[in-house]
């Protein structure tokens, strides 16, 4: 339904996402032209007396291009308008009678009706204008040389022309609406979905600094007193204890520099100490006390702060999948750590097969205890998914999701514990 662009040739409704429908011109112009030939040979020569010859001329300059108007309607619509024109001039060579229509007989109605049509589906509103124009100046020029008078009648060319002419147009306006709306509607999703993704980047790059930045203040402190802690230093180990400690606090205020750029006037509550594993276990209980059983299997180990953050914002979101689209499943969180998982790769971050221990962080619930008529919140975007796949990216760890054959959701990631499994 879009005008054709220079030197190209398409189809009407081409664009249509059903076969039948962009079938359908083809088929309406074979139709038209197979029914509209032999009529018109017909009625021009038994009922008007046209000769023969100038009638099977005329027949086929109105009714053959109607196949050509599937691909190019413009094109047509001056073949098939000066053959309706000329047909016009040629009856008045004869006489018929008064109750026969003039200029244009019904079939060259017909068939120029269905041009117009197609026009109105592949023009632009300043084309379809001066078809019209050009239509209700022939029709009324005619007029003037009419053998039995001129009425309203007579100006059906024009005024089933000119509908058709905006019904075609106003069909074609109303796709072009949608296919802009349904273009925006992709880019706002994809837009949506990157910024969901920039912000989780920035929200982990602001707890890595709460992380990073408390070591980085143990080494300074340490490193001042060193000379206080620790007698007899050298004064080349002295010296050296000070640049350890102007070092750290300049890569310190480096750090807390660029994390302004990342926090804004509303980040107030993501200035308190970020959670780990030994917080996990409250969000467990939480959980439980507002929609069902959770069996909660703790680990006790130490691991990186970024992996204890990082396993705590996975289980959260978990939890709360729950509780959207699952309350009162019976549901099982564990916190393991193991050897090394085996190789592969993952969809939720690289290859991390055969490298030291690992934690391993399951969270899995069974289907709701009684149907539904929907979950909590309908309609997800998956952004849930796409954070905690960032985080296991991060961290070097791997993560597998899906759902359960019997029913329920389950999460599983294995993040790495030594340092070398972070490279």
């Amino acid at each position: 339904m879009e005008p054709v662009e220079a030197g190209r040739s398409r189809a009407v409704l081409a664009g249509a996402s059903r076969r039948w429908v962009r079938g359908l011109p083809w088929a309406l112009a074979f139709v038209l032209s197979v029914a509209l030939l032999p009529t018109t040979v017909v009625v021009l020569t038994a009922d008007y007396g046209l000769n023969g010859a100038v009638a099977g001329g005329l027949a086929v300059a109105q009714a053959a291009p109607l196949l050509l108007a599937v691909v190019r309607p413009l094109q047509a619509w001056y073949v098939v308008f000066l053959a309706d024109v000329a047909g016009a001039l040629a009856l008045l060579s004869v006489d018929f009678e008064e109750r026969l229509p003039w200029p244009f007989p019904p079939m060259e109605l017909v068939g120029y009706v269905g041009l117009c049509l197609a026009l109105g589906l592949r023009e632009r509103r300043r084309t379809l204008v001066l078809v019209w124009l050009a239509t209700a100046a022939a029709n009324v020029g005619l007029g003037f040389a009419a053998p039995h008078g001129f009425g309203a009648r007579e100006l059906l060319f024009t005024i089933l022309g000119g509908v058709a002419l905006l019904l075609g147009g106003v069909l074609r306006d109303r796709y072009e609406v949608q296919r802009r709306l349904a273009e925006q509607k992709t880019i706002s999703e994809a837009e949506r979905g990157r910024r969901t993704l920039l912000e989780e980047r920035a929200r982990i790059a602001r707890e890595l600094h709460d992380v990073v930045a408390h070591h980085m203040s143990v080494i300074t402190v340490q490193a001042d007193t060193a000379e206080y802690r620790l007698r007899a230093l050298p004064p080349d180990v002295r010296e050296e204890f000070t640049s350890i400690a102007s070092t750290a606090r300049e890569s310190l205020g480096e750090m807390r520099r660029l994390l302004g750029v990342l926090r804004n006037e509303e980040a107030h509550g993501e200035l308190v100490p970020q959670p780990g594993l030994a917080q996990i276990g409250q969000l467990v209980e939480a959980t439980a006390r507002s929609v069902g059983p959770v069996e909660f299997s703790p680990c006790e180990a130490e691991v990186p702060e970024a992996v204890g953050l990082s396993a705590y914002r996975i289980v959260q979101e978990a939890l709360a999948n729950v509780v959207r689209h699952a309350p009162g499943a019976v549901t099982r969180v564990s916190l393991s750590v193991d050897g090394p998982v085996g190789d592969g790769d993952d969809p939720g971050g690289r290859d991390g097969g055969g490298r030291g221990e690992r934690l391993t962080v399951l969270v899995v619930n069974g289907p709701p205890p009684r149907p539904r008529d929907g979950p909590l919140e309908v309609g997800g975007t998956g952004h849930g998914l796409v954070g905690m796949r960032e985080r296991v990216r991060l961290v070097g760890g791997t993560l597998d999701v899906g759902p359960l054959p019997a029913g329920g959701f389950r999460v599983a990631a294995h993040l790495p514990l030594t340092e070398k499994d972070f490279t």
